[in-house]
């Protein structure tokens, strides 16, 4: 028997402190100086086995282990470990090759900007616009509704409360001629239909796709004003890729060069997560937490002196950034912030390959979809478009655009085409190549078992289960599916409804 043993015993079978004992009972000095000894060995591994007791008794209890069995996919089709970037860069033949070099990125930019109608070359625009003219820009979007609308309560609007709306538009004051002003987004901030914040829905309690939710802007983008609401709270703009109205507090106006210069400073920064966050300042707060989402570029002030503070703190753990700010005239300034050394971003456009197309469309997964870039987040072409704006390639706002553009090498089919005629362009697809139908986009991350996948922000999506039975599944994110078994409506699949691929390559 061990002296660990021995000693265990003797401690269980005491009656307290060795004090407590009679004289008669206690031992000689020797004995306490040998016992003291054995104890204190003794103490560190009880406390050892008593930590580890709980794992010693899974490990000894634990059943054999058994063959793993899959579990039911909870999407149809796909599987726990198809939901990473990795798994599916395993299954590319070069992963690494460069689809588009930046020379020829800049050529479809080009293209772009000269062919597709969709796509404003605002620095082009006059200086000078006619009542007519700002009159059929606002007139492009904000129509007034033939439909019932119902607010967030479920009440239908009423006629006099969109009237209100409507009238907000003062589209009976426009001057006979406006001069253009210029300026700086300084904050993510929605562009919507109406000038108001009031959000409306088509359906009494269906509260996700708000009818006056158009799009979105981030900090940095230039814009030129042509028209302001009758409350004077709203502008209307023109931006590279939409006009609509946005709130006045979150564009700061200056002079055209100082405006379209922003853009152009170099070096700069490039978000390639899906957003980075400037760092918290109670002295500058339009610069603090300020969100900056994935293909966002900002000017890096590279040469900042190591030892002068920004906004209150040393900026050794941050990247020194500057960023647009709206005095309280309204006017432009812009002022220096700091961007943590820990977020995600390049000081270049990303390379364009399979890789980092997976990659960056993955970091998107599980992000809530929002209509027309609400809930801070965005829809299925604002994902498409955010991904490959880390490589320093634009596309067209919405789907409508996007899938008809002629900047883009586009395969187009008809009602006349046939399931197996597109059957067979989709076995041809690649990592990166979009997939429209009416009102949606998906991008293709894979082929596996005849099924080509792919990775979409979506509402939801509807199929078959094993058994037969329609399943509807309100994904209402970022999420990976495969195609062919996704339903349209009772007849028609997904692959029924492709309408156009367009292929970001040669």
């Amino acid at each position: 028997m061990s002296d660990t043993i021995r000693s265990s015993r003797a401690v269980e079978s005491g009656s307290g402190h060795p004090a407590a004992a009679t004289s008669a009972a206690r031992p000689n000095a020797r004995y306490w100086r040998i016992a003291s000894r054995r104890l204190r060995r003794f103490i560190p591994l009880v406390l050892l086995l008593a930590a580890g007791a709980p794992a010693l008794t899974q490990h000894v209890l634990a059943k054999p282990p058994t063959a793993t069995v899959d579990k039911a996919p909870a999407v149809i089709g796909v599987r726990d470990m198809q939901l990473s970037a990795d798994y599916w860069i395993k299954l590319q033949d070069k992963p690494n090759r460069v689809i588009l070099d930046e020379q020829a990125i800049a050529a479809q930019n080009a293209r772009l900007k000269s062919s597709d109608p969709s796509v404003h070359d605002i620095e082009g625009l006059p200086s000078v616009f006619t009542a007519s003219q700002v009159r059929d820009w606002v007139e492009k979007i904000s129509t007034t509704p033939k439909r019932t609308l119902f607010d967030e309560s479920g009440s239908e609007v009423s006629t006099s409360a969109l009237s209100a709306i409507v009238g907000n538009t003062a589209l009976d004051a426009i001057a006979a001629q406006t001069t253009a002003r210029h300026g700086l987004v300084v904050h993510r901030a929605d562009l919507r239909t109406f000038p108001t914040r009031m959000r409306v829905f088509s359906t009494k309690g269906d509260t996700d796709i708000d009818r006056f939710q158009e799009s979105a802007l981030f900090p940095g983008t230039p814009v030129v004003v042509i028209h302001e609401s009758r409350d004077g709270e709203w502008l209307f703009v023109i931006s590279s890729l939409y006009a609509a109205w946005i709130e006045k507090k979150y564009v700061a106006l200056g002079e055209s060069a100082a405006v379209f210069g922003y853009g152009r400073k170099s070096p700069s920064l490039i978000v390639t997560g899906a957003t980075a966050r400037t760092v918290y300042t109670p002295e500058q707060p339009q610069v603090s937490e300020l969100q900056l989402d994935m293909g966002v570029r900002v000017p890096l002030l590279a040469g900042w002196p190591a030892n002068q503070a920004v906004n209150g703190q040393h900026p050794y753990t941050s990247h020194v950034i500057e960023l647009p700010i709206r005095r309280e005239d309204g006017s432009l300034a812009l002022v220096p912030a700091l961007l943590p050394r820990t977020a995600d971003v390049a000081t270049e456009y990303l390379s364009l390959t399979p890789a980092n197309l997976l990659k960056q469309s993955f970091k998107f997964l599980g992000e809530r979809y929002g209509w027309g870039h609400a809930y801070n987040t965005r829809d299925c072409s604002g994902f498409v478009s955010e991904v490959y704006r880390s490589f320093g390639v634009q596309l067209p706002r919405n789907t409508r655009d996007q899938g008809v553009s002629p900047a883009l090498n586009r395969i187009a089919f008809s009602e006349s085409d046939s399931r197996e005629k597109r059957q067979a362009v989709l076995k041809t697809l690649q990592v990166g190549d979009l997939i429209y139908i009416p009102g949606h986009v998906m991008m293709v991350i894979g082929q596996e078992n005849g099924d080509t996948y792919l990775i979409h922000d979506t509402t939801g999506i509807t199929y078959r289960s094993r058994d037969g039975e329609l399943v509807r599944a309100p994904l209402n994110s970022v999420a990976v599916t495969p195609l062919q078994p996704l339903l349209a409506n009772g007849e028609q699949t997904f692959v029924d409804r492709i309408y156009s691929i367009q292929r970001i390559r040669p």
